[in-house]
């Protein structure tokens, strides 16, 4: 159902499009981390490739950070969860993320993902 589709959400102080993504918590390894943020921030419970398929860059708070970015494999997808009332969620197609997406550098990672050449 959910195969060549991406789970994308609002930033939580905005209405830009993003997909779910954190800081790396002490204790758990980068793959587990995107997981937990997947569970908090989208409602996502699944699987998360051990190896991420690319990284971008932004800038929040006057700093730039980096994000790795790693596949997730959807199982369950919450009807009610934590950041619910913060955020909201879509499943698109790789080309409406794209769309939705302002974030150059994470377009052209998936795009390498879903192989679809470069934007």
């Amino acid at each position: 159902m959910l195969e060549d589709r991406l789970v994308l959400i609002t930033a939580r102080k905005s209405d830009r499009w993003i997909i779910p993504k954190g800081y790396v918590e002490r204790g758990l390894s980068p793959a587990d981390s995107a997981a937990k943020e997947a569970y908090e921030e989208a409602g996502l419970i699944g699987s998360v490739g051990q190896k991420h398929i690319g990284q971008y860059r932004y800038r929040k708070f006057g700093k730039q950070f980096s994000v790795k970015v790693f596949p997730f494999f959807i199982e369950t997808m919450l009807e009610e969860w934590e950041e619910m009332h913060l955020r909201r969620r879509r499943v698109v197609t790789p080309q409406e993320a794209f769309e939705m997406l302002c974030h150059d550098e994470l377009k052209a990672v998936l795009s390498g993902f879903f192989g679809l050449g470069r934007l």
